[in-house]
């Protein structure tokens, strides 16, 4: 994974990042979580890539029977520790999402979810192979980016970011067409469904594509 998480945006920070956030990014955020949740049963051991303090970790492990969430930056992994501490049904690890070290067909779900596809600055195909692996026949594997339609209200959560210093000045003649750069190396891109489609399809493999809350684009890859 990219160093950028590790070294600017974890634990604390990245928690503000979160606060900071307006209603409608909020809302968006929410529409994400729900949108895993509802698909989680009680009898589910689910995966987390990118679990960060544990924000979207703490509600998965609430609904389904055992959780992990892995991430690179130990930071991260002691904040979500102690805000999972006391929960006995899930777990962080430090692991690289492209090369878990964990046995193949042993998750119903695997979620990467706020554009983590284009967060962990890793080979899109090596992530969806990788995640593949390791859910079970019958599970699935969720990604999520955002909509275009979002992009005015995404744009304004970087500039906060960036007015508290979370992020780097934005580079606004890089910046453009779902690209967010910014002068300190931070850089993400926004998966659309046509690039979704353009992933899953030359693996062959089933998958479902869908809009949430005019804020996410969804592509759900069925094992």
């Amino acid at each position: 994974m990219d160093n950028y998480y590790q070294e600017h945006l974890s634990a604390q920070r990245l928690e503000l990042v979160y606060e900071l956030a307006p209603p409608r990014v909020k809302r968006y955020l929410l529409a994400e979580i729900s949108f895993v949740l509802e698909r989680i049963k009680s009898t589910d051991i689910v995966l987390e890539l990118g679990c960060g303090y544990g924000r979207v970790l703490e509600q998965v492990i609430n609904k389904g029977d055992f959780s992990i969430g892995v991430d690179t930056s130990f930071d991260s992994l002691r904040a979500s520790s102690t805000r999972l501490k006391g929960i006995a049904n899930g777990a962080v690890a430090r692991m690289n999402a492209i090369d878990l070290g964990l046995k193949d067909a042993c998750f119903d779900h695997v979620i990467c979810i706020q554009n983590g596809i284009s967060a962990f600055h890793v080979e899109p195909v090596q992530l969806i192979k990788e995640s593949i692996r390791v859910t079970k026949s019958g599970g699935s594997i969720i990604f999520s980016s955002y909509s275009d339609k979002f992009w005015d209200n995404r744009l304004a959560w970087f500039r906060i970011q960036a007015e508290h210093g979370l992020v780097g000045e934005i580079d606004w003649q890089a910046t453009g067409d779902g690209r967010i750069v910014c002068k300190d190396g931070f850089r993400a891109i926004a998966f659309g469904a046509n690039d979704f489609e353009s992933l899953v399809s030359c693996l062959g493999l089933r998958y479902e594509i869908q809009e949430v809350d005019e804020s996410s684009i969804f592509c759900e890859i069925f094992a």
